[in-house]
């Protein structure tokens, strides 16, 4: 597929018996993650910070980051010694196969309260991981004005809530009730 104007071939995996999806992996992919940021700066709303969640989205919002507002937090899967009084949401995304927990420390959510806060991933499936950094902005009081990522997979691509470049199709093994043909 092309992403940001770079052709990569994505390799299937199983998700489960009826479902493979494409695996996108920025980790290591310098000029997907340069370009995607600059294509995604273009099509986000003005913010203040970025957000996202360890692991897989942390060179796209560093690199948004750098290209943009110069400030950026990671939510974290676990607290960390220098984490002071941290705050936490649970999470279960398509590609974890348990639940986690994301944490914030207070000093992070101090540098959200009251700014305008762009929550950045790589890929948006489920949204399950989305929706539990958008609980971390809430309860930190930062003002979401954005969420924005590289690929949206399969159904996510028909949000109106969120900004991606390309969508990311999803492969049934077999048809499967309520699962709309690709």
């Amino acid at each position: 597929m092309t992403i940001a104007g770079c052709e990569r071939e994505l390799p299937l995996c199983s998700v489960n018996d009826n479902l493979d999806i494409a695996a996108f992996i920025m980790f290591g992919d310098v000029e997907v993650t340069v370009k995607s940021a600059a294509e995604l700066l273009k099509l986000a709303p003005e913010h203040d910070i970025l957000i996202s969640a360890e692991a897989k989205g942390i060179p796209l919002c560093y690199e948004m980051a750098r290209q943009g507002c110069g400030e950026y937090i990671i939510a974290r899967k676990g607290v960390k010694v220098y984490m002071p009084d941290p705050i936490s949401v649970n999470v279960r995304s398509i590609t974890t196969l348990n639940q986690q927990t994301l944490f914030l420390g207070s000093d992070d959510v101090e540098k959200m309260r009251g700014r305008r806060v762009l929550i950045v991933d790589d890929v948006i499936s489920t949204g399950e991981s989305l929706r539990a950094v958008e609980a971390l902005v809430e309860k930190s009081g930062g003002i979401i004005v954005g969420k924005v990522a590289v690929l949206a997979e399969g159904i996510a691509a028909d949000r109106d809530d969120i900004i991606f470049l390309e969508k990311l199709p999803v492969f049934p093994k077999k048809p499967f009730p309520g699962f709309p043909e690709q």
